[in-house]
């Protein structure tokens, strides 16, 4: 998997732009769907990963890129369920997280702005 390009609220990973959050799942790449988890924007003044949404699970570590500038929030539900999962958690800048773009056994939700 190569990333072409990361731009603030772009990214192209081998040669497909993507204008949204994404999450890559054991390689494949897929929009991230936050719908479920704006009900929680009030509290944070931004939405968050929640863990209502469909987070890539099935991996031994998981890589939240928290945006540009590492502003986005992670909801301590996500942190509870890695643990009782035995996954690793990393949270990191999106710029720093596509640096491991092909780490074994690692999936990423990856926030491509703030």
């Amino acid at each position: 998997m190569t990333v072409n390009d990361l731009s603030f609220g772009s990214i192209t990973i081998d040669g497909e732009t993507y204008d949204k959050d994404v999450i890559i799942d054991n390689g494949s790449v897929k929009k991230r769907k936050k719908a479920e988890s704006k009900k929680y924007r009030e509290m944070f003044g931004h939405t968050p990963l929640s863990s209502d949404e469909n987070i890539p699970w099935k991996c031994k570590y998981l890589i939240i890129g928290a945006g540009h500038s590492s502003s986005l929030p992670v909801m301590d539900e996500v942190y509870n369920i890695a643990t009782r999962k035995g996954v690793e958690m990393a949270i990191m800048s999106t710029p720093e997280a596509i640096k491991h773009i092909n780490n074994p056994h690692t999936n990423f939700v990856l926030h491509l702005t703030c």
